[in-house]
C-alpha cells in the first residue's frame, strides 16, 4: 500500500503483539503442562521482563493507553472506551501516530481506542479498528468485511456468548476468505467447534477464542504481504477465559471456594485453551522472524491478573436497553447516541440542552437504596457503572431518580441469568509481562527484571531513531529496557544475519 509518507528505511522492524492481561503464571503453568508447545519452546528465545504500572484504577481501557501514549492515568485521564480523544491525541498521541507520522510503515489491528479511522489513512499499511468500533470501516477496505462479523459478535456476546450465527456477515466473510488470509485448518476448526456446541451447548464460550485465532490469520497475512515496520496486534481472549475460569484452573488459590466440582470439571482447561491458540500463533510468528531477521518480536500485557474470590454468579444487572431509559429522561432520539463499552458499564453521548437534566437524574440514580457511580466527561460523555450482582428482584423491584420510583424494565434494566455463573474470579494486577525476540542476539535475559509499562513506548520511539518526547520518562529513568535493547539492536542490524534456528 503507497505511504503518505515519504519511503524510509529502517534497520529493524517490530512485531507488537498485545497479550491483555496475561501473567507470567499463567504463561508457566501452560509450559508445564504442554512442554512440547510453540510456547515452551519459543520462550527461552526471549527477554523475559516483569512489567509494572503506577495507575490507581487498573482497567485496559486505562491502562493501555498509559503504555501506548508513554504518560500515566492521571495525565491522558481516558477514564472509559468510546470517549472523543481528539484532542488528547495531538497532546499524547499513541505510539502507532508517532510512528506513522514520521514515515515508518504502520500497521493497527485492534488495539484499545484505535477506532475510529484515522484521519490519514495513507499513513497506514493497514489499520483493522478496536472491537469497539461504531463502525466496520477498515484499511484496506476488504478487511470490513471480518470488521463487520467480528463486531456482531462482539455486541452480542458481551457476557453470555450468543448461539447465533450472523448469516449476512458470515457469508459475506466466507466470500473474502482467501483474500482475507484465513486458513483451511481455521474453517475446519469453526465447523467442529459448532458441531461442538450442539453437543455441549455451553462450549459456546469458546467463541470468543475462535475470534480471536481469525485475527491472528488476517494480522498474518497483512505481515507477509505488506511486511510493515511496525505492527501491533491485540488479543483478549485469554484475559476472558482468565476473568472467567482462573477459580477452575487454580482453586488451590482461594481460601473460600463456592463454586462446585463438575463446575470446575466442566471449565477447568479453558484458559489453556486460550493460550494455546496463540501458542500456534505464536510458532508462526517465530518462523516469520527467523525468517526476517530484521524483525523483533515483542509480547506484552499492559498489566495481569490474580485471583480474587471463587463465588458463583447468577445474576447481574445490567442496562441492556439504554433508548428506555433515554425516554423515561425525557431525552428525544436525536439528543444521545450509544457508544460501545464493556459491560457492566454502559456508555452514552448526550446533545448540550439535555446535559444538566440528564447529569441530575444519572447523579441521583439508586437500586434498592445503593447509589449508580456515573462517570461524566467534559463533552456530554456518560458512564454508568453497574455492579449489582446476584440481585434478588421482583416485578415490584424499582429504582429511584430524583426521588421518583420506576420499575426496572421501564429504565432498561435486565437481571441476567449468567449462563456459565462464572464471575470475575481473577482480576486485574499491577504486574504483567513483556518478552522480547530479536533473532540477531544470541545473549537473552531472563532474569524477568522488573520494568515500567512507561518505558516501553519511548523504548520503540528510540529503536526507531525518533527523538522522544519530553513528556515520556526522561532517559536517567528509562533503565534496564533500553540498555538491553536499542544500542545493541541497531548495532545487530549493521551486521551479517546470524540467525539461530531451532
Amino acid at each position: 500500500m503507497a505511504m503518505g509518507n515519504k519511503s524510509v528505511e529502517f534497520p529493524r522492524k517490530v512485531i507488537f503483539i498485545e497479550l491483555n492481561e496475561v501473567p507470567f503464571k499463567i504463561i508457566d503453568n501452560f509450559i508445564r503442562q504442554n512442554p512440547t508447545s510453540d510456547l515452551a519452546l519459543a520462550l527461552p528465545k526471549f527477554h523475559q521482563y516483569l512489567t509494572h504500572i503506577d495507575d490507581k484504577v487498573l482497567s485496559p481501557w486505562i491502562s493501555w493507553p498509559t503504555l501506548h501514549r508513554g504518560v500515566p492515568a492521571h495525565r491522558h485521564g481516558i477514564s472509559n472506551l468510546g470517549e472523543n480523544l481528539t484532542l488528547l491525541d495531538q497532546q499524547f498521541p499513541p505510539i502507532w501516530q508517532i510512528l506513522s507520522r514520521h514515515g515508518v510503515k504502520t500497521g493497527v489491528l485492534g488495539s484499545l481506542h484505535s477506532s475510529p479511522l484515522p484521519q490519514k489513512p495513507e499513513n497506514y499499511a493497514f489499520y483493522l479498528p478496536d472491537s469497539f468500533a461504531l463502525s466496520p470501516d477498515c484499511i484496506p477496505a476488504h478487511l470490513s468485511s471480518f470488521q463487520a462479523l467480528n463486531l456482531s459478535l462482539a455486541s452480542h456476546s458481551a457476557r453470555n456468548v450468543s448461539g447465533m450465527v450472523p448469516v449476512r456477515q458470515s457469508l459475506e466473510l466466507l466470500t473474502n476468505v482467501r483474500r482475507l488470509g484465513i486458513l483451511p485448518s481455521t474453517l475446519v476448526a469453526l465447523v467442529r467447534q459448532l458441531g461442538l456446541e450442539r453437543l455441549k451447548p455451553y462450549r459456546k464460550n469458546r467463541r470468543r477464542t475462535y475470534q480471536a485465532v481469525l485475527h491472528f490469520d488476517l494480522f498474518f497475512k497483512q505481515l507477509k504481504e505488506i511486511r510493515p515496520d511496525f505492527a501491533t496486534c491485540f488479543t483478549n481472549h485469554v484475559a476472558s477465559a482468565m476473568h472467567r475460569y482462573w477459580a477452575a484452573a487454580f482453586p488451590e488459590d482461594y481460601q473460600n471456594f463456592g463454586f462446585s466440582s463438575a463446575w470446575v470439571a466442566r471449565y477447568r482447561d479453558e484458559i489453556d485453551f486460550a493460550l494455546g491458540q496463540f501458542s500456534r500463533f505464536l510458532g508462526r510468528l517465530i518462523h516469520f522472524v527467523q525468517q526476517n531477521p530484521s524483525y523483533m518480536l515483542w509480547i506484552t500485557s499492559s498489566m495481569g491478573q490474580s485471583a480474587t474470590t471463587a463465588n458463583p454468579i447468577l445474576r447481574q444487572l445490567y442496562l441492556t436497553q439504554p433508548a428506555k431509559l433515554m425516554g423515561t429522561l425525557g431525552v428525544p432520539d436525536h439528543a444521545w447516541k450509544p457508544q460501545k463499552a464493556m459491560l457492566p458499564i454502559t456508555s452514552i453521548w448526550v446533545n448540550t440542552p439535555w446535559r444538566e437534566s440528564v447529569r441530575k437524574a444519572l447523579n441521583s440514580l439508586t437500586i434498592k437504596g445503593v447509589r449508580v457511580t456515573v462517570d461524566e466527561k467534559a463533552d456530554g460523555f456518560f458512564s454508568v457503572h453497574l455492579d449489582n450482582k446476584n440481585l434478588v428482584t421482583s416485578k415490584t423491584t424499582q429504582a429511584v431518580i430524583q426521588g421518583q420510583a420506576y420499575g426496572l424494565l421501564d429504565l432498561g434494566l435486565e437481571n441476567v441469568t449468567i449462563e456459565d455463573q462464572s464471575g470475575a474470579s481473577a482480576y486485574h494486577i499491577p504486574e504483567g509481562l513483556l518478552l522480547i525476540y530479536d533473532p540477531l542476539t544470541q545473549a537473552v535475559n531472563h532474569r524477568r527484571s522488573c520494568v515500567s509499562v512507561l518505558e516501553i513506548a519511548p523504548t520503540l520511539l528510540e529503536l526507531f531513531n525518533i527523538s522522544v518526547p519530553d513528556y515520556m520518562l526522561p532517559p536517567s529513568e528509562r533503565g534496564r529496557l533500553a540498555s538491553d535493547l536499542v544500542t545493541k539492536a541497531n548495532q545487530l542490524a549493521n551486521q551479517p544475519a546470524t540467525v539461530a534456528v531451532s
